[in-house]
């Protein structure tokens, strides 16, 4: 698959060539969603279909196109009963990723993030602060900030131009009003937002 080139790190496309063509994958690499990056179904011939976003940097577009990839794994070995996220789906997850897991593939700062992360994987890299940070620092430059760093108070743009205000920060989350409605929301402190820009 060398359409792999232009989105992994040079190291982990072998690799993960061959776990695609092992389990019959068909990758569908698709514009950016908001709300996931990337996604696994089975297809009723047998085989199997992966979509990730196009607009990941190389090394989330790994851990996520092996976090689906570990959908199917455990799937495949312990049924389909299982929590989609449970512990089967972890160890599989953690299974796979190990071999990426070395300075070859990722760069130094971020194997402590990843190694702390994969002690006990969760649902979305997103809904772990610190590595959705570490990941995002390897993205292009934008015009966006993280909804940690607005000041109590500042207007912002999220979810499809809809304006809020952020207000105070709860246990993790930060709690923000829509302007338009008065519907209150919760925030994930890591949520990329554009400030909001009188016209």
């Amino acid at each position: 698959m060398a359409v792999l080139d232009k989105y992994l790190p040079a190291l982990a496309v072998q690799p993960l060539t061959t776990l695609l063509e092992t389990y019959h994958v068909h990758l569908k690499i698709v514009n950016e969603r908001a709300t996931r990056h990337g996604d696994y179904r089975p297809l009723p011939d047998g085989s199997h279909r992966i979509t990730i976003n196009s607009n990941l940097n190389p090394y989330r577009f790994l851990v996520t196109l092996v976090h689906e990839i570990a959908h199917l794994v455990a799937f495949k070995k312990y049924g389909y009963r299982i929590k989609p996220h449970g512990i089967e789906w972890k160890m599989t997850f953690q299974k796979l990723m190990l071999p990426f897991l070395r300075p070859e593939v990722f760069p130094t700062d971020l194997l402590p993030v990843m190694a702390r992360h994969f002690k006990n994987p969760r649902a979305s890299s997103d809904t772990d602060s610190v590595m959705s940070v570490a990941l995002r620092s390897y993205d292009p430059p934008s015009d966006k900030i993280y909804i940690f760093e607005l000041e109590r108070g500042a207007l912002f743009k999220a979810m499809k131009g809809r304006t809020f205000k952020r207000g105070n920060k709860l246990r993790k989350r930060y709690q923000c009003v829509e302007v338009a409605t008065g519907k209150m929301y919760l925030f994930q402190p890591n949520v990329q937002v554009q400030l909001y820009k009188p016209v």
